[in-house]
């Protein structure tokens, strides 16, 4: 089978545009969501996956928070991992086994990047921090 690597950008580009093309966003929560998504993955990678699914329940500003609910919608649906986006998805990762947990974070780690890219180009007009 043949690798097409917009199995990964093309869920990645959809969501980061739907954020951005929200009714009533302001230039801060824009502001917001192109900085989570540029650092998804110093975070992932220095805390790791079960950190951020943390972390998503305690931001309080609501444009990063959407863009980590959207990250891991998208592992979700790539990896197949069953209620992964949802309320109890810490619960999922804490029960994974390494083998697949370690898999899930390789995977993480590649969609991180992907929103750091889509970030540039979609929020392009979206300055400072």
């Amino acid at each position: 089978m043949t690798f097409d690597p917009r199995t990964i950008a093309t869920p990645v580009y959809d969501a980061l545009d739907g954020l951005r093309k929200l009714t009533s966003q302001d230039e801060t929560r824009l502001k917001e969501q192109k900085n989570q998504a540029v650092e998804l993955y110093t975070y992932l990678s220095t805390w790791g996956m079960m950190r951020l699914k943390a972390e998503e329940q305690a931001l309080n500003q609501e444009g990063k928070k959407q863009v980590v609910k959207k990250f891991f919608e998208c592992l979700e649906s790539l990896s197949a991992v069953e209620n992964l986006a949802g309320n109890n998805g810490l619960a999922v990762l804490k029960n994974l086994g390494t083998e697949e947990y370690l898999g899930l974070t390789g995977l993480g780690l590649a969609l991180a990047q992907e929103f750091s890219f889509w970030a540039a180009a979609i929020y392009w007009d979206i300055k400072g921090e």
